[in-house]
C-alpha cells in the first residue's frame, strides 16, 4: 500500500511536482461541490502525465468520491483506469457489498470516515457490518468531521484515539488525514502510528492549488516519521 498521498490534485504540474518529490499516491476529487473537483477530462490529462512520467512508476492514483452512483463509478473507471476508489461520503454497507461482488470492479477500495465521536466505536460498528456483508475495504482513512464538508477542512483528528483504538478496525491499514502539515505530520505519525498519511489543504497556497515547497517539506517530514515507527 502507498505511504504518502497528496490529495486534491487539480492539474498536471502539481501532480508531477508531487511524485517527483516522493509522493507514492495522488488523489483526484470527483465531488462536484469540492473546490478541488476535477472533470473527467482534467483527470484524464493528469493520469496520462503521471503514467508516462519516469517518476510515476508505482504511483497509486486514487479517485475520491462522495455518494457517487455505481454507474458513475464504473463510467469513470472505464475512462481513467484508477488504481483505487476512496469512498468519502455516506455510502451504505449495501453499496459497498454490491461493489465488492461486482465482476467488473477490480480496484482497491478505501473507506473514509469522518471522526465525529471521541472514539472509534461507530466506525468499528460500520466495519463489523461490512465484514458481515463480505465488503471490508482495503484500507480505512480517518478524517476530521465537519458538518458541511467531506474532507479538506484542515481540521485535525484526535491522534491519541487513533493510536489507542485502531485495534477495533479489523487489522486494516489506517490512513491518517485531517489537518496535516509539514509542521505537525511527524508528531501525528509518532502518536497515531498510521500506515500512511494523506494531505490536501495542508500543502496548498489556495484551495486546489498546491504549494511546491509545502509539498516537498511535507513529504520529507512524513517519510522520516513513517520510517521511524
Amino acid at each position: 500500500m502507498f505511504r504518502i498521498k497528496i490529495c486534491g490534485i487539480t492539474n498536471v504540474d502539481d501532480a508531477l511536482q508531487a511524485i517527483e518529490a516522493g509522493a507514492d499516491a495522488l488523489g483526484l476529487n470527483f465531488y462536484k461541490r469540492s473546490p478541488r473537483y476535477v472533470t473527467p477530462e482534467q483527470a484524464a490529462e493528469i493520469v496520462r502525465a503521471v503514467r508516462t512520467s519516469p517518476a510515476g512508476r508505482g504511483v497509486t492514483i486514487v479517485g475520491v468520491f462522495v455518494n457517487e452512483s455505481q454507474p458513475g463509478l464504473m463510467t469513470l473507471q472505464e475512462q481513467l483506469k484508477l488504481d483505487a476508489w476512496q469512498l468519502h461520503g455516506d455510502e451504505p454497507v449495501q453499496f459497498l457489498a454490491a461493489l465488492s461482488t461486482h465482476p467488473d470492479v477490480r480496484v482497491s477500495m478505501i473507506r473514509a470516515y469522518r471522526c465525529k465521536e471521541r472514539d472509534l466505536s461507530a466506525i468499528a460498528n460500520d466495519l463489523l457490518a461490512c465484514d458481515a456483508a463480505v465488503a471490508l475495504p482495503s484500507a480505512v482513512l480517518l478524517d476530521a468531521y465537519a458538518p458541511d464538508a467531506f474532507g479538506g477542512t484542515g481540521k485535525v483528528v484526535d491522534w491519541n484515539v487513533v493510536r489507542d483504538e485502531r485495534d477495533q478496525l479489523f487489522g486494516l491499514p489506517v490512513i491518517l488525514a485531517g489537518g496535516l502539515t509539514a509542521e505537525n505530520v511527524a508528531e501525528a505519525v509518532r502518536i497515531a502510528q498510521p500506515d500512511a498519511v494523506d494531505v490536501a489543504s495542508g500543502v496548498e497556497s489556495s484551495p486546489g492549488k498546491k504549494d511546491s515547497a509545502k509539498v516537498r517539506d511535507f513529504i520529507a517530514a512524513a517519510k522520516a516519521a513513517l520510517a521511524a515507527i
